[in-house]
């Protein structure tokens, strides 16, 4: 994991033609607390500097003479050619930042120069840009020890047993270690893998005190990579909503994100949404099978349909929040598609009607007699069937 150490001691390159700009700039990094910035006010020179010290971060002033700051991202590219390009851009132009932005830029700031947007602008890519590194290098390990598997003994594999092992319990670190409590709202969840780690995940997060987000995804694949690239999105999610970013806008920056780190055939279906004590709130469904609302008045079931994008396959996919309102009684309930994939020894599935029935049936009890009335469904339903994809859902129960 990117630790705040991590990130206040990366290195940071300042680019700015006027010298008071870089004063003045390095002089904000450390009075935020970062420990190794260095500066040019020579354009020319910071491709070789990068391609030396690779650094972290780079401030780069977009209006310079002899060659300019879009010149400049052109030759980082080739430096960083398929990764991440780790430029903030500095302009006082509005008109330059959509096209810094399209240019491979990660985020701008704006001059005059705000001491508390630089800090989260510069925060924020850097913990995405140690975090995608850090992804990098465990996948890399990950390839060279499946390798190494083709020939190692029966005594070796039984320590690679304990390993996968020790890697379950740190997926199972990434989901929160108990249901959240916000005002007028129970939460209960479940999250059982197919294997030791799964690609399911399911968060929640208080935004503020009149609100609160929570999110269930599923990654596509199985084992190591699929947990992997849901530690990925999981982090860039949090950070983004840490930040104060809308649910839309946070949803296409990580989409970016995994259409530039992750490969072709991996991509993510979640459900997304933010609730108030009052009930209102919005969701965003993305490629996922639709969520279902109980309720509490006239027994019905409600379903939140889902936009066509994946997570991860397009970077210009858009989504757009939609509201909806839970009143008291009703119950939200979100799952992954492993739960109606489930089989019996007759390859049948559980399926959707056996779900609603479940819901429609215990629906007045509550959350907790939907969860515990689910998990016995589907154990009589597979009658022992060894799993065949992750099974995770969630129920937001509004009490109040």
């Amino acid at each position: 994991m990117v630790s705040l150490n991590d990130i206040l001691n990366a290195k940071i390159l300042v680019v700015d033609d006027k010298e008071a700009n870089v004063l003045l700039l390095k002089g904000m990094l450390r009075i935020a607390g970062y420990t190794s910035v260095e500066s040019t006010m020579d354009p020319g020179t910071v491709c070789e500097l990068h391609r030396t010290n690779h650094y972290g971060l780079i401030l780069l002033d977009l209006q310079m003479p002899g060659m300019d700051g879009f010149e400049v991202m052109e030759g980082l590219k080739k430096i960083e050619a398929g990764g991440y390009l780790p430029v903030l851009v500095v302009t006082a132009q509005p008109d330059h930042k959509l096209r810094a932005l399209e240019a491979g830029a990660k985020d701008f700031v704006s001059k005059p120069f705000d001491l508390a947007e630089l800090r989260a602008r510069v925060h924020n890519i850097l913990e995405v840009r140690l975090y995608s590194e850090t992804l990098a290098r465990t996948v890399l390990e990950l390839e060279t020890t499946r390798e190494a598997l083709r020939i190692k003994t029966l005594e070796e594999q039984r320590k690679e047993e304990i390993e996968l092992v020790r890697a379950q319990q740190t997926q199972e670190s990434l989901l929160p270690r108990s249901a959240p409590s916000f005002d007028n709202f129970e939460i209960h969840a479940y999250n059982q893998p197919t294997r030791y780690v799964g690609g399911d995940f399911y968060d929640f997060l208080q935004l503020d005190p009149g609100s609160w987000m929570g999110v269930l995804a599923d990654v596509a694949g199985k084992g190591m990579p699929a947990a992997l690239l849901s530690s990925m999105v999981l982090g860039a999610l949090s950070t983004e909503f840490r930040s104060g970013s809308e649910p839309g806008d946070a949803l296409q920056r990580v989409n970016k994100l995994l259409c530039e780190k992750s490969l072709p055939s991996q991509f993510v279906t979640l459900f997304l949404f933010q609730l108030h004590p009052d009930g209102k709130g919005e969701f965003i469904s993305a490629a996922h099978n639709p969520a279902c609302v109980y309720r509490a008045a006239t027994g019905h079931i409600e379903k939140l349909v889902s936009d066509s994008y994946f997570v991860g396959m397009f970077e210009s996919a858009l989504w757009q929040p939609r509201p909806f309102q839970l009143n008291r009684g009703d119950l939200l309930v979100v799952y992954s598609d492993g739960l109606t994939d489930a089989e019996n020894a007759r390859q049948e599935m559980f399926g959707e009607e056996r779900l609603l029935e479940v819901i429609a049936r215990d629906g007045h009890m509550g959350g907790e007699a939907i969860k515990e009335s689910l998990l016995n469904a589907i154990r009589l339903f597979t009658e022992g069937t060894p799993q065949t994809d992750d099974i995770t859902f969630m129920i937001v129960d509004k009490n109040q």
